[in-house]
């Protein structure tokens, strides 16, 4: 990402669409044609695995590292290839309000669609070729996961680690008994997944005949009771019972005061170490399939992270425990002739983190948002102290929206006066979003990126994530009229006047 280019922030659940959630249909190409007249390289994303509205919908815990999200599947587009008839995709179709996604309601409304069209084409495995392929060249991860997925529907839901020993440990035999009783749901799970995959593709191909690259997000961790972890609990330091010893997370910091417990399981890193770290590899090469760069999320837990006994409520009482980063990454550049990969290096960042990603010039992030306070001069996020191998950001999922974060004062008096200052003039909150964008552009930044509340101007009510809340995140949506041909050209009059044009 050297050359100097810009791009926009938005998953694709935010995306318009009238079927409840954005997804790879229509509303995914007209996005493309925005970003193509805002001569815009980038389309950000957030990770497109599966998500719970039983967990609180983040992408970020999900029970495949691998899989798809289901609800990103466009009911329009499976009319348009002939899965189902266009009448099947509008009964039950959600309502309510298109700004903000009901995801209990769109999963109620998606398992009822993708079942139909599973009873209409079951019976003709042989029209579709396509399917067999794909089941042949992804069966690495799709067995297990369709076998998981089919159990724990059997079993009403229930964590992995609370079924009966046989299946929870995966006795042989006890596997061989449940795929034969379990074979139909095991084939939907198959079926439904080469939908997603198959409409993925055909977005990307869209997308690449109009010079827009998508930068994924790849989670460190993986989610407790998730296939990954029940095909291979010898990864992670889990107990007699499958349950973990330990859980991730950071110490307290700028979001939370008692640091984010995030609960996922920790690596067993000499596991992975004796396999050659073959686990690693082959997930990032999946999502290196299925992107053009990717976004490492939590980069710091690859040189150490914060380790929380199980027992803890809180993440207050962790332990900083050394990970093999640079054999990791080794490794990976071995396999791999190139690695596009950006650390998100947000957090506690020590000396050691910033020798791994220079040891590979890996890019890290610059949040605009966090460079007003005291000590401006010296803030390693304000745009003069910005070197070129870097991404930078007015804000990210995790952040306010610049609107929210300026009426609010998040950044305290000091902050508003610094920002003032960098300025050279007080602004109107409402001023803030587009300031800051024109900061982040003109900066010697390689990378600029915009999430698309902000290009929108928009206030905290579009926020997309709180840490460590659990409910009301991840639902914002943008509509049709919202990617209007102005805000393109003003967007594009940015991208030309600071020599980031695609």
């Amino acid at each position: 990402m050297q050359r100097r280019a810009s791009g926009v922030l938005l998953h694709v659940t935010s995306l318009p669409s009238p079927c409840g959630i954005g997804d790879f249909g229509p509303g995914a190409r007209r996005f493309a044609r925005f970003l193509a007249r805002a001569a815009q390289a980038y389309w950000q994303i957030l990770p497109l695995t599966p998500t719970s509205s039983f967990i609180g919908n983040s992408p970020y815990s999900s029970d495949s590292a691998f899989a798809i999200n289901p609800l990103l599947i466009s009911p329009e587009q499976l009319a348009a290839d002939g899965w189902i008839e266009p009448s099947d995709s509008e009964a039950g179709r959600p309502g309510g309000n298109p700004a903000v996604v009901d995801f209990a309601a769109v999963e109620a409304y998606k398992e009822a669609l993708l079942r139909r069209a599973w009873a209409r084409n079951r019976e003709k495995p042989a029209e579709y070729p396509g399917l067999a392929v794909f089941c042949r060249e992804e069966a690495a991860w799709l067995d297990d996961y369709a076998l998981f997925r089919a159990i724990k529907a059997e079993r009403g839901g229930q964590g992995f680690a609370d079924w009966p020993a046989e299946l929870r440990d995966r006795f042989p035999e006890a596997l061989a008994a449940a795929r034969r009783r379990l074979a139909d749901e095991v084939d939907f799970t198959r079926f439904v997944q080469y939908l997603a995959f198959s409409q993925w593709r055909a977005l990307r191909r869209h997308l690449r005949e109009n010079d827009i690259q998508v930068v994924g997000d790849m989670p460190i961790y993986v989610t407790q009771d998730s296939a990954d972890v029940w095909a291979n609990p010898e990864l992670f330091k889990l107990d007699a019972r499958k349950r973990p010893v330990f859980v991730a997370g950071v110490p307290p910091d700028y979001f939370s005061e008692t640091g984010q417990r995030w609960g996922n399981p920790v690596y067993d890193w000499p596991a992975h170490e004796r396999t050659g770290f073959s686990w690693w590899l082959t997930r990032l090469g999946h999502n290196l399939r299925l992107f053009d760069v990717i976004r490492l999320d939590h980069f710091r837990g690859f040189e150490a992270y914060w380790e929380i006994p199980a027992a803890e409520e809180t993440a207050v009482r962790g332990t900083w425990v050394k990970a093999p980063g640079l054999a990791l990454f080794k490794a990976m550049e071995r396999r791999f002739p190139s690695l596009p990969l950006i650390a998100e290096d947000l957090g506690v960042i020590t000396a050691e983190v910033r020798e791994l990603m220079a040891a590979f010039g890996f890019p890290g992030m610059k949040i605009l948002q966090f460079a007003f306070g005291p000590g401006i001069a010296e803030n390693r996020d304000a745009p003069h102290n910005y070197e070129r191998n870097c991404v930078a950001y007015t804000g990210t999922h995790d952040n306010n929206t610049t609107l929210g974060w300026a009426r609010s004062g998040e950044a305290g008096e000091e902050g508003r006066k610094a920002l003032f200052a960098y300025l050279g003039r007080e602004i109107a909150p409402e001023q803030a979003p587009w300031e800051l964008i024109r900061l982040v552009m003109g900066s010697a930044a390689a990378t600029a990126v915009t999430p698309m509340q902000d290009l929108l101007g928009l206030g905290e009510g579009a926020r997309m994530n709180m840490p460590s809340v659990a409910k009301g995140n991840w639902a914002w949506r943008v509509a049709d009229e919202q990617l209007e041909t102005a805000l393109a050209e003003r967007l594009r009059g940015l991208t030309e006047i600071f020599g980031r044009k695609h």
